[in-house]
């Protein structure tokens, strides 16, 4: 039995060959299993980056017939992986043996994962490969499991494994047994072929199990391993309730690296990260945030409550909310303010800007020290193109104002309350574009009786 890796099989080549070809009917969705995400990423896409950043050489996955949105999802992740199609669902062995072509091209490890397990860490596939380089010729990765109802069970002897047992293949001795099969495999490349053509599918479901290999791998003299992982790890997804409960830990995961880099996530529970979201030091981030794909927010700044953030950049000292909405293309400048309600997309705020509430800015950019004020708008879109609004250092914004894109604001530029500017208004002068005030001073009291009258009648 496997437990700390003595020898790292980082000068060992390796073929990854992931699993992805389930539809997983019991998800209720017309998108495949694999392709639901947890952190914003398809369970697929974390399996593929985790592989890469474990060192494996090649990756072939396995996907069903006419799935192109798997094959795409594939090759957005991992370019140079290659893709294999199982026609006929007959098993794990049966699915592996679909990729024969990776597989009959010489290589140190092979090593089996699937697509709907997206919680495996890199460190926890070195682990896996390390009994190769050890002499081993199997390796499966176990687990210690709370209930092990439906699992495959490890059966040992002292500290060998000598056969994985399906659940309804097992004896009620057996099924005492709590030390689980995680599903995860690595194999020595030269034996993965030959151990797999022999195979059978002599079972309760007439299936040709991957589990079979350890049995035939001890027949023909071969040691085989077992790598221990935490639970936790090998958590598969196969409804909603279990991609729920992958997002949950995924993202206590998220909310831990967090913290120990030294960000303060004021009600931890609260805040929902992305896969690739980066918080510098002493960010702060305030209760019930959501973080979208792409955000960095950098040292010092602050994300106040009830914020959406998607592809932004936040500059240090700068704060954002309560009730902002960043969309894609916002970048906030150095101790810039985003207040309540306000809506940012494609946009940038210069160093000390401020947009203090009620405001959308669309393909805009705002110079530093630039005051927007309340309610301010920019008409970026005429249902055909968009078009962007420039707007200069220390210019001041009046409340209520909508600027016509394409349109610039001068620095140093005020624009009065309630303005329609469609002309762009040169440095340091005042822009108005309302109707004049008229003040009909009596109009009220013969408004009301004319109207008191009108209702009587």
């Amino acid at each position: 039995m496997t437990s700390s890796p003595t020898s790292q099989p980082s000068s060992r080549n390796c073929l990854a060959i992931v699993l992805a070809a389930g539809e997983g009917t019991r998800m209720k969705s017309a998108k495949p299993k694999v392709l639901h995400q947890v952190a914003n990423r398809s369970m697929l896409g974390h399996v593929l980056a985790t592989l890469a950043q474990a060192g494996a050489t090649r990756i072939a996955v396995v996907i069903g017939p006419d799935r192109e949105d798997v094959a795409k999802e594939v090759q957005k992740i991992s370019g140079e992986a290659r893709i294999f199609v199982q026609t006929d669902r007959l098993g794990t062995a049966h699915a592996v043996l679909s990729a024969r072509e990776s597989l009959a091209q010489p290589v140190d490890d092979v090593i089996i994962a699937f697509g709907d397990t997206p919680l495996i860490l890199p460190e926890t596939f070195t682990k896996l490969r390390a009994p190769l380089a050890e002499g081993a010729g199997v390796v499966a990765m176990g687990f210690e499991a709370k209930d092990p109802t439906g699992y495959g069970r490890f059966i040992t002897s002292g500290n060998q494994l000598m056969a994985i047992r399906e659940h309804r293949d097992a004896t009620e001795a057996e099924r005492a047994i709590a030390l689980c099969n995680g599903g995860l495999m690595a194999i020595r490349g030269d034996l993965a072929l030959p151990l797999l053509d022999r195979v059978e599918n002599k079972n309760a479901k007439g299936e040709y199990y991957l589990t079979d290999i350890v049995e035939i791998a001890r027949s023909l003299g071969h040691r085989t391993a077992i790598a221990v992982v935490p639970e936790e790890e090998v958590h598969g997804v196969n409804d909603r309730a279990q991609l729920a409960a992958a997002e949950r830990m995924i993202q206590d995961r998220l909310r831990g690296a967090a913290m120990a880099a030294g960000v303060t996530l004021v009600a931890p529970e609260t805040v929902f990260f992305s896969h690739d979201t980066r918080l510098e030091q002493d960010v702060v981030v305030a209760p019930h945030v959501v973080f979208g794909p792409g955000v960095v927010v950098e040292h010092g700044a602050v994300i106040h409550s009830f914020s959406h953030l998607e592809g932004a950049r936040i500059a240090s000292g700068a704060g954002v909310g309560p009730f902002a909405r960043l969309r894609p293309g916002a970048v906030i400048g150095p101790k810039a303010k985003v207040g309540n309600f306000v809506e940012i997309k494609n946009a940038d705020l210069g160093a000390g800007a401020k947009v203090s509430h009620l405001t959308y800015l669309g393909d805009a950019s705002v110079g530093a020290e630039a005051n927007i004020g309340a309610g301010t708008i920019t008409c970026n879109y005429d249902g055909f193109g968009k078009y962007r609004t420039e707007i200069g250092e220390g210019a001041f914004i009046g409340s209520n104002s909508s600027l016509v894109a394409p349109v610039t604001i001068g620095k140093g530029a005020f624009v009065g309350s309630g303005s329609v500017i469609t002309d762009s208004i040169p440095d340091d002068s005042l822009g108005l574009g309302r109707g004049r005030q008229t003040t009909k001073e009596g109009w009220a009291i013969s408004f009301r009786e004319k109207a008191q009258a009108a209702k009587r009648k």
